[in-house]
């Protein structure tokens, strides 16, 4: 019987299937990102799906015949990394887990394992780019218990078999760029592999209630590498980065079925490893003992917990006819749109003066919550005025001049009078029906009325 190799054309960035070559993906718009991949013959195809539907035919049912049975999950002994999955791992989840090279992605899940290897609940960690040697000797310098189980393999099937009959439940994929899958063939690491191989990898956890973590590499752009299907494959998409001045690592949920999307948690790497940093507040309002002027405070929403940050503006005089907006931390086009907001409604021009704007510390704000802060720290550089140290500010600033509220107001307020605040400007809407202890609140509804009372603050 005569056997034909099957091909197909795939986005590397969407993962789209299309019957012939093109210049462009039609479903995300990129160019020259259309591969032809091998998919294997047609008779393999044919019995490998036959395979994986024998004896697993599932069972209809109605949604009201579904039980209903809450998540049950397991805790990594890391507060910050339970926070980001949701609250622990989920039995049958599947993890992904991206980053730069050097991030520490192998060293957090080899601490999180041990953690949970030492409760007595059986882990495998399956290496596809380092030898046992190199993990064993990273473990002995992070001091962590031996009890792992290891395995040096990139076959999911030969995976697979060695689960069946040790039965972990918790699986390491270090990583998935280097798996390979018959089912596909294609070198590792290519379009298809990579899906192939999570797919095959996902089905084996929900069927046998294994949680699988798999690490993934980044592009030049630290955006995820392989096809965009890999993240709708997997339950969770976690990202580890660092800050700006690389003190810090900072993990970000991209994707959670299980949890809130945006949750932060941040650790700081040293000689053993990667350690918790329980008030990321404080970590980034190490601010300058001399105050000066164009620093604001503002409290941000990660997740589910407040964050205290420092936003810093300069405004100079143009030096080359052409004004410069450079905003780091945030969207530059929106701090074009809050400058436009000052020059129409607080009668601030800007036009002729060079503008930098920077959120200390390497976070990257995403909310609209920092409006009010931004605009006040260019009024204060402009103006050369040093806000207190103890104000802060937060609220979205309308095309119209309004300042509108933004979520989770009453909280924000708490912790920033748990850091010793005693000054607080933010919207009318979240101002508290009570008077908080050692925390004045300023309620504003405009941006004339802010900047009045920034013209007070002394």
């Amino acid at each position: 019987m005569s056997k034909k190799i099957k091909t197909a054309f795939v986005c590397s960035e969407c993962g789209a299937d299309f019957p012939r070559w093109g210049g462009q993906c039609t479903s995300c718009g990129e160019w020259n990102t259309i591969k032809e991949v091998r998919l294997g013959t047609a008779e393999n195809g044919r019995s490998n799906r036959a395979a994986g539907y024998a004896g697993s035919l599932s069972e209809v049912k109605l949604l009201s015949e579904v039980n209903l049975l809450q998540a049950e999950r397991i805790l990594t002994g890391i507060s910050e990394f339970d926070r980001v999955l949701g609250g622990g791992i989920v039995l049958g989840s599947v993890v992904l887990i991206g980053g730069a090279p050097g991030a520490g992605k192998s060293t957090l899940l080899l601490q999180a394992i041990a953690n949970i290897a030492d409760r007595n609940i059986s882990v495998l960690y399956v290496s596809g780019e380092e030898s046992l040697q190199q993990i064993a000797g990273r473990a002995q310098r992070l001091r962590l218990p031996a009890n792992i189980m290891m395995l040096a393999e990139t076959s999911v099937q030969r995976i697979c078999d060695v689960m069946d009959s040790i039965k972990p439940q918790i699986l390491v994929i270090d990583s998935i760029q280097v798996m390979h899958t018959q089912d596909a063939d294609s070198a590792p690491g290519s379009v298809s592999q990579v899906r192939e191989s999570a797919s095959y990898l996902t089905q084996y956890a929900k069927k046998n209630q294994v949680s699988i973590f798999m690490v993934g590499h980044v592009t030049k752009d630290q955006s995820l590498a392989g096809p965009m299907t890999l993240s709708h494959i997997v339950d969770t998409q976690v990202m580890l980065g660092s800050t700006d001045d690389a003190r810090y690592r900072v993990l970000r949920a991209d994707k959670n079925r299980f949890g809130s999307v945006g949750e932060l948690g941040f650790f700081a790497m040293d000689s053993s490893g990667l350690k918790e940093v329980k008030n990321p507040s404080a970590m980034f309002l190490n601010r300058a003992e001399i105050p000066a002027s164009g620093s604001v405070v503002t409290v941000l929403w990660e997740g589910t917990r407040p964050l205290l940050v420092e936003i810093q503006a300069l405004v100079t005089d143009c030096q080359y006819g052409n004004p410069r907006r450079l905003a780091v931390g945030f969207d530059q086009n929106r701090l074009a749109m809050l400058l436009a907001v000052l020059a129409r409604h607080g009668n601030i021009m800007t036009a002729q003066d060079e503008i930098y704007a920077n959120v200390v510390g390497g976070i990257k704000v995403t909310e609209t919550g920092s409006d009010l802060a931004i605009v006040m720290s260019v009024v204060s550089s402009l103006k050369n005025k040093v806000v207190p140290q103890d104000v802060l500010f937060f609220g979205e600033i309308g095309l119209s001049g309004e300042i509108r509220p933004v979520a989770n107001g009453h909280a924000r307020l708490n912790d920033a009078a748990k850091h010793g605040f005693k000054k607080a400007v933010v919207p009318k809407a979240n101002a508290p029906k009570h008077k908080l202890a050692d925390l004045r609140v300023y309620p504003v509804s405009t941006l004339a009325e802010a900047l009045d009372i920034l013209a007070d603050l002394g």
